[in-house]
């Protein structure tokens, strides 16, 4: 891939930032309702701290997987049909638009698991295990939902099914991801290996990837 690709790329991922700065969605709107997710667990299940202990980790990538694709397909989705247009003729490669808004979505979901993961540490008493491995296990999440989000959008924008495709295409998708993230906190707090849940993360997000690349031009001529 040619240095005017990447340039393409980073042009796409300051244009979703900016946005992102204009209209403060995610800031403004997602996290806050993220945070009131949480705060609303306790009063559905009571408040003893060992059951919430318990599920804490659970809920917190519940809440980040439900949220997160709503991020993702609303970045992505507002990538209108003229606005596609108007991109081919400027000649910008279907493909580096397709890693451009994964990664601006990536980044804003990675904020969002940040500020939403701190809440659920002290509302919780979650343990912080393993920094290194939590880190890395959210950022796996973020760009494996970013990917899902922004595949989907790409999908739902060609064809005429509009957004009642979104849960039936997201929700099995993101199901290994849940998996792994909440495996590998469960193995780091119990001591069992989590390499493997760690790669299944890694896998998922490397074959959404390799599909969103290769149909990103086909999708954009349908």
């Amino acid at each position: 891939m040619t240095a005017g690709f990447w340039h393409q790329v980073r042009a796409v991922i300051d244009r979703d930032l900016l946005r992102e700065r204009r209209s403060g969605d995610v800031l403004w709107i997602t996290i806050p309702f993220g945070a009131l997710a949480l705060l609303l667990v306790p009063l559905a299940v009571g408040t003893d701290a060992e059951l919430l202990r318990e599920i804490g980790v659970g809920m917190y990538w519940v809440i980040v997987m439900l949220f997160g694709v709503l991020v993702a397909v609303g970045k992505a989705s507002k990538e209108t049909i003229p606005q596609q247009d108007a991109s081919s003729l400027l000649g910008l490669d279907p493909a580096a638009g397709f890693i451009g808004r994964t990664v601006s979505s990536a980044i804003l979901l990675l904020a969002f698991e940040v500020v939403v993961g701190v809440v659920a540490v002290g509302l919780y008493n979650l343990d912080v295990l393993g920094p290194a491995w939590l880190i890395l296990t959210m950022i796996i999440a973020a760009i494996g939902l970013a990917l899902l989000g922004t595949l989907t959008a790409s999908i739902v924008n060609s064809t005429s099914a509009g957004t009642a495709l979104v849960p039936l295409l997201v929700a099995p998708l993101s199901v290994p991801l849940l998996l792994g993230a909440t495996q590998a906190y469960d193995g780091l707090r119990y001591g069992h290996a989590i390499v493997s849940w760690v790669l299944l993360m890694v896998a998922v997000a490397t074959v959404v990837a390799m599909i969103g690349v290769l149909t990103a031009r086909p999708l954009q001529e349908s």
